[in-house]
C-alpha cells in the first residue's frame, strides 16, 4: 500500500504496485543420472519468495524456481499418505511439483470514483510445504525374479558384460545390477537383476520389499528357478504369489521360466512343465551353456510382441511407516557408534588432579 507525494502534488493518489510471485519446486528428467544419491543429503528443498511490491507501481520480483534433477524412472509419492503423485519419464520432462503463490495486488487496483484512496492491499499467497518421497525404478527390457542363489547373478554375467557379486551364500546380489545383453545383427536389450525374493518379501521379509519396484519397469519377467528345487512348480507359486500381493497388474506381464543348473540336477520335461503353467519354459546351465541361445530367442520373441511393447502400470500406494522405519535403520547403521570406555558413577574429585598440569 502506497499513495504517491510529490512536491506540487500533494495528494497524487494510491500507486502501490503488485508483488512477485513465489518460486515453483520443479523436477526435471536428466537421463545422465542412474542414482538419486546426489539428493541424498538434501532432505530440504526450498524455492525463494516473492517481492514485495513499491511505489510508482513498481512490480516486485518473482520468486526463483528451484529446479531438481532425477534420472528417467523416478515415482513420486505423497510423504505422509503415501498416494502416488507422478512420474518422470523422459528426458528434459518437467514436473512442476509444488507451484509458487501468486503475488498480492498493489493498492492502485482498488481505486474506484468512491473510494478514491483505498489504504489496503490484497495480501499474497501463502508458501506452502510437502513432504514427498521419491523412489527410482530401473528401466530394463526383461527382470529377474526368484529366490536366492537361483543363478541369476551367474546368468546376468554369463548373457552380458555385468560383473555381479557371485558366491555360495544367499543374498550375494544386495542392490540391483544392470547388464546389456547381445543378440544377433548387433542388436540388444537390457536386462536386470534384484535381490532374491523370499516368501513373506510383499510383507517386508528379506530384501524384496525394497527391490519389488524395480520389476514394475520390465516388459518381461524371467523367472528362474534352480533344477536342484524339489517341487519347481510350488517354487514358481510362491513367486508368482509375491508379486502378486505387492502389486496385482504385474501378473499382466510376459512370463518365461527358466529352470536354472541343469548341469548338477535333473533336467525335468520343459514341455509337460510349459503345458500345465500355461508359460514358455526353457532348461538353462550358465555354466555349460546349456539352453542360453534358446532363452535368448524367447526373451527377443516376447520382447518384439506388441501387447509386451508398451510398459505402463498403475503404481500402487506405498507404507510410509515401512519407509520411514528402513530409512531410520539404514542412518543408524550408518553412524559410528559412541563408545564411552571405564564409565562409573562416580563423585569427580578435581583436587586430585591438581599439581600434573591439569588445571593450567
Amino acid at each position: 500500500m502506497h499513495f504517491h507525494r510529490a512536491k506540487y502534488l500533494p495528494k497524487g493518489g494510491p500507486d502501490g504496485g503488485d508483488g512477485g510471485r513465489g518460486g515453483d519446486i520443479i523436477l526435471k528428467g536428466n537421463r545422465n543420472l542412474w542414482t538419486l544419491l546426489h539428493l541424498k543429503y538434501q532432505k530440504h528443498v526450498m524455492a525463494t519468495d516473492g517481492g514485495k511490491g513499491g511505489e510508482s507501481r513498481s512490480f516486485g520480483k518473482d520468486g526463483e524456481d528451484k529446479i531438481i534433477e532425477v534420472p528417467c524412472g523416478t515415482v513420486v509419492y505423497d510423504g505422509d499418505t503415501g498416494e502416488y503423485i507422478c512420474e518422470v519419464k523422459e528426458h528434459n520432462e518437467r514436473v512442476v511439483l509444488l507451484k509458487g503463490g501468486r503475488g498480492g495486488l498493489g493498492n492502485w487496483h482498488f481505486r474506484t470514483a468512491t473510494n478514491q484512496a483505498p489504504r489496503y492491499a490484497q495480501p499474497g499467497e501463502p508458501a506452502l510445504e510437502r513432504n514427498v518421497i521419491l523412489q527410482l525404478k530401473v528401466l530394463a527390457d526383461v527382470g529377474l525374479v526368484g529366490f536366492p542363489n537361483a543363478g541369476k547373478s551367474t546368468l546376468l554375467s554369463v548373457v552380458s558384460a555385468a560383473k555381479p557379486e557371485i558366491a555360495d551364500y544367499p543374498f550375494t546380489t544386495l542392490t540391483p545390477q544392470l547388464g546389456i545383453v547381445s543378440y544377433r545383427d548387433g542388436q540388444s536389450f537390457c536386462m536386470a537383476d534384484i535381490p532374491g525374493i523370499i516368501e513373506g518379501a510383499a510383507e517386508g521379509k528379506g530384501l524384496g520389499l525394497r527391490f519389488l519396484r524395480h520389476i514394475e519397469r520390465n516388459a518381461v519377467l524371467l523367472f528362474m528357478v534352480p533344477a536342484t528345487t524339489e517341487d519347481i512348480e510350488a517354487e514358481y507359486n510362491i513367486l508368482l504369489s509375491e508379486l502378486e500381493k505387492y502389486n496385482p497388474q504385474l501378473l499382466t506381464k510376459a512370463r518365461i521360466l527358466a529352470i536354472s543348473k541343469c548341469d548338477i540336477g535333473k533336467q525335468p520335461d520343459t514341455r509337460t512343465l510349459s503345458d500345465k503353467l500355461g508359460i514358455p519354459v526353457v532348461a538353462i546351465s550358465s555354466v555349460s551353456g546349456l539352453g542360453i541361445s534358446e532363452l535368448k530367442d524367447m526373451l527377443w520373441t516376447e520382447l518384439n510382441k506388441e501387447q509386451n511393447r508398451v510398459i505402463e502400470i498403475s503404481h500402487s500406494p506405498i507404507d510410509v511407516k515401512t519407509v520411514e522405519k528402513s530409512e531410520q535403520t539404514q542412518e543408524e547403521s550408518n553412524e559410528p557408534e559412541t563408545i564411552y570406555l571405564n564409565e562409573v558413577e562416580e563423585e569427580w574429585d578435581l583436587n586430585k588432579y591438581k599439581g600434573i598440569g591439569w588445571d593450567e
